[in-house]
């Protein structure tokens, strides 16, 4: 299975949506340099597919890339249906699939929007096993 990059964001803070960018420096055991939710845990990089942003798009939302506070948008890859420990490749770039999902503790904008919000259900996160630069239109690939 392989798909693309369609965006790559970063953020500053927690809790805010990530600014889609030129290409991210990824680190081993770290997650995305100069992001607020790179660290020694779980969650170090988060991925949505564009096709879980278009259902909300289709709900009447104007969202896109980094809206989600995702750092990786794919497109092609069947992300929510990854079981843990999955791997993905972009180039050199490894990533481990650690928790899919989770539980946002408080509603956001998206959610009062529109009643709903993709990135609880189909949001997934990795662990870095390998570094290296992601950029839009990389491939990735299921290992």
């Amino acid at each position: 299975m392989s798909g693309s990059i369609v965006a790559v964001s970063v953020s500053k803070s927690k809790g805010e949506k990530k600014t889609p960018v030129e290409s991210v420096h990824v680190r081993e055991n770290f997650g995305i340099i100069g992001d607020a939710h790179a660290g020694d845990w779980h969650r170090q990089v988060s991925l949505l597919a564009q096709e879980s942003i278009d259902k909300m798009v289709s709900l009447g939302l104007s969202v896109g890339p980094g809206d989600f506070a995702e750092n990786i948008t794919t497109c092609g890859v069947d992300l929510v249906n990854l079981p843990i420990g999955s791997r993905l490749a972009i180039g050199p770039v490894v990533l481990e699939i650690s928790q899919i999902g989770k539980v946002c503790h408080t509603r956001c904008a998206i959610f009062y929007q529109a009643g709903d919000c993709v990135m609880p259900k189909e949001g997934v996160f990795a662990t870095v096993v390998s570094g290296g630069v992601v950029r839009p239109s990389d491939e990735i690939e299921l290992l």
